[in-house]
């Protein structure tokens, strides 16, 4: 069974080069990131989240209540996990913060996904 490594010059928690999960195994440091990625992604108000972040491309923070229906403090910490798993960036503006995916992370996820 092929296992897949990253290329030596690659930074260490790239995951390998755009080759499809079902491709080949996956080595134990990609199993892991990947794994962090899809538990961010396990939650229905975080898909919800980056679904309507990607479809605008950038919304505020304040914004996201609504189409949600939950609290601020509740839509803070679906934004920080999304965050901590690359999908998502913000930016500081007064109060609020704005945003966006990021759209290497989403690339590199597609591309593992065979998609």
């Amino acid at each position: 069974m092929a296992t897949r490594t990253a290329p030596p010059d690659a930074p260490s928690d790239e995951l390998a080069c755009c080759a499809a999960i079902t491709d080949a195994a996956l080595s134990e440091h990609e199993a892991t990131e990947l794994g962090g990625i899809f538990a961010a992604l396990s939650d229905p108000v975080r898909l919800r989240l980056l679904s309507i972040v990607a479809a605008e491309g950038e919304v505020c923070s304040c914004n996201l209540e609504g189409p949600l229906a939950k609290s601020q403090p509740t839509i803070s910490h679906h934004t920080r996990v999304l965050a901590e798993a690359g999908l998502l960036q913000g930016e500081k503006r007064g109060r609020w913060t704005w945003w966006r995916v990021v759209p290497e992370q989403m690339e590199r996820l597609r591309a593992l996904l065979g998609g």
